[in-house]
């Protein structure tokens, strides 16, 4: 778009100047009086500038066209990045509170079979050491 650009400002500029050198160049050759010459190069100044402006109003209108076409579709890919990301963000959280809701339940399910080993192995503990206690006794009254 900036080379288009260019391009456009360079041609129009180079047609304005060629356009007035021609046009002054064939009013100072021309032979006329000082009166008629002057009102010559008033009219044809006059043509000059209509055409540059129509030729300004031209490329202002294409420049902004251009312009509001690529803010549109500028605008409509970051609507789609952000829908997308969105969308991302919400699967992400889904999948993060599964893992975390299915390692409650592990934790859970964990605490419960060591909890039962603690009492399995507290049991056994306690029942050694009754069994030492009968033993040590019947030793001391034999």
């Amino acid at each position: 778009m900036s080379s288009d650009a260019n391009f456009t400002k360079g041609f129009i500029l180079g047609t304005l100047i060629g356009g007035a050198i021609g046009a002054i160049t064939a009013l100072l050759l021309a032979p006329k009086s000082g009166k008629e010459l002057r009102q010559d190069i008033a009219e044809k100044s006059s043509e000059i500038y209509g055409k540059a402006s129509d030729l300004f109003n031209n490329v202002e209108s294409k420049v902004s066209s251009t312009v509001g076409n690529t803010l549109n579709e500028g605008k409509e890919k970051a609507r789609k990045i952000v829908t997308e990301a969105k969308e991302q963000a919400e699967t992400l959280l889904q999948n993060a509170e599964r893992v975390l809701s299915e390692a409650k339940t592990k934790a859970v399910a964990a605490k419960e079979i060591v909890q039962e080993k603690i009492d399995t192995l507290r049991d056994a503990a306690k029942a050694s050491v009754e069994a030492f206690k009968a033993e040590l006794k019947s030793t001391e009254e034999e």
